[in-house]
């Protein structure tokens, strides 16, 4: 694969960057702050608090949204997402929100058809809700972000939609983590990025150019804010460089981005100790490879993967669940030194008869020695190089200080997953000299990280025959020559009204557009 070659001959050169653009980036902007918000629950109230901040202009790009959701489900006085949104511009006249989801992600989730019948939400004229239909046939918008006034933007694995909220804990008897409908739902793990400065102008930038590919509007910038920075974030970083990678499909005559699997596997080069991975998918046979090979390095580095057991659906269960095992069975085939565990997470839970529950990961972060950081919503699959579009950020550590921030992270992320404190992890990784070695040391609790059972070991390792119907690295050849054709949109969206409650002429006067161009 050209990628992995370049990506090889790239370290192999010594270079001492992994981040370059016009290779492996779009851009980079400066960031005068940098941070992490772990979990649901704490992004979401960070973003409530920054969004009552906003003066001009608010960008809502994501996969799907429910604007039933409460932001803040721990307060019973909480209004809803909808509801929110609409004080804010109910109490600030200058203000107006866009929101852009993929048009087919309220269908595909299941849940959040009723934003089509949300009155108040989409006849307000200052709030504008659209569904955005340009993409690769079978291919979706993935990419998930918030821009606030250009001034501040949280980039990473969270949509504003159910089934997203939960706290650290993770606990399995969480009474608040249930969806709108009051439907309980599985622990979830997450990590949402917070920038602000010019790292947030590059951030309004690709939301006003997807505003723009969706609807044909070209929106005009707001002036000049600034903003508090989210107090809550943790593993703050100062005066930093903030990559933007993105993938994009070949579609229309287009040209394909493939700048997140470039930035991916450079990261991966690029590593001389330690490589720790939180991904909802493995399933990029890429990856698998570039992985297996620094594993069968007398001194390559250690290799941690942290992802989800069970995936939702028979297809997904069938096709993405196998070609995980196959990728973990390569690795652990090549691991000749000892270098590589997989895991997955579990809370206690004494009503099941295994004492414990999943919780499902749906972090899409690479942190490689003390050097790199990766968060966006790229998953480790095949669709995720170049069918569907993706955004991801990354830092480069330059300083002391800048890396031990980086080592808290990691230490703190796993930290969560085995219910000990972070300084308990660092000891024991400088006692062993060992990641690995530490964490087969302390990984005994209830509360912890469970290898993954792939069942034959010396089985299959290739991807599964389905691969190229269910997780396409492509465009199928000439369908990206084409748009999804205005009659199926109609049908499609007189489904998705009729659902929803609402009557053809409801659709014709709400402002939500399934734009075709």
């Amino acid at each position: 694969m050209q990628g992995f070659e370049k990506a090889s001959s790239h370290h192999r050169i010594g270079s001492d960057q992994v981040i370059r653009v016009g290779y492996n980036a779009w851009k980079t902007g400066v960031a005068s702050k940098a941070g992490f918000l772990i979990d649901g629950a704490q992004y979401f109230r960070a973003l409530a608090d920054s969004l009552s901040r906003a003066q001009e202009q608010i960008f809502i790009i994501g996969w799907d949204f429910n604007p039933d959701i409460q932001l803040i489900p721990e307060d019973q006085a909480s209004p809803t997402l909808g509801e929110f949104l609409i004080s804010l511009v109910e109490n600030n006249s200058r203000l107006a929100i866009h929101i852009l989801v993929w048009a087919m992600g309220p269908i595909y989730s299941g849940k959040s058809l009723r934003m089509l019948g949300n009155t108040e939400l989409k006849s307000h004229p200052r709030i504008d809700l659209r569904l955005d239909t340009r993409h690769a046939v079978r291919g979706s918008h993935h990419q998930k972000m918030v821009v606030i006034d250009d001034a501040l933007a949280f980039i990473g694995g969270i949509d504003l939609t159910a089934k997203r909220w939960d706290t650290p804990e993770h606990r399995a008897d969480q009474p608040l983590r249930c969806t709108p409908k009051g439907e309980r739902y599985e622990p979830v793990h997450d990590v949402q990025m917070a920038v602000d400065g010019e790292a947030a102008e590059v951030a309004a930038e690709i939301a006003r150019r997807r505003w723009w590919q969706a609807t044909g509007e070209d929106l005009v910038r707001p002036r000049c804010y600034s903003h508090s920075f989210p107090p809550a974030a943790r593993y703050v970083f100062s005066n930093c460089d903030i990559a933007f990678a993105r993938t994009e499909p070949a579609i229309r005559r287009s040209t394909s981005v493939r700048e997140t699997l470039q930035l991916t596997l450079d990261c991966l080069s690029r590593a001389e100790k330690l490589i720790y991975i939180e991904s909802q998918y493995f399933a990029s046979k890429d990856v698998a490879d570039l992985l297996a090979s620094r594993l069968s390095e007398p001194d390559g580095p250690e290799v941690v993967l942290i992802s989800t057991l069970n995936s939702h659906g028979f297809l997904e269960r069938k096709v993405l669940g196998e070609n995980r095992d196959r990728m973990i069975r390569k690795l652990r085939q090549a691991d000749r030194f000892g270098r590589f565990r997989a895991f997955y997470p579990v809370v206690p839970d004494e009503s099941r008869d295994t004492k414990c529950e999943e919780v499902l990961v749906h972090a899409k972060l690479i942190i490689v020695d003390d050097v790199f950081i990766r968060v966006g919503s790229s998953n480790l699959n095949q669709r995720s190089v170049g069918l569907d579009t993706e955004l991801d950020v990354a830092i480069e550590m330059h300083s002391d200080k800048e890396r031990q921030i980086l080592a808290d992270m990691r230490n703190g992320l796993l930290g969560e997953h085995l219910g000990l404190p972070s300084t308990e992890l660092a000891k024991a990784h400088q006692e062993a000299g060992s990641l690995v070695r530490a964490l087969d040391r302390v990984n005994v609790g209830l509360r912890g990280l469970r290898s993954f059972p792939v069942g034959d070991e010396n089985g299959k390792t290739g991807l599964h025959f389905a691969t190229g119907l269910v997780d396409p690295k492509a465009p199928w050849w000439p369908l990206q020559l084409v748009s999804i054709p205005f009659s199926m949109l109609k049908k499609i969206r007189r489904m998705a009204m009729s659902k929803a409650g609402l009557s053809q002429a409801d659709g014709q006067q709400q402002r939500i557009s399934a734009n075709n161009s």
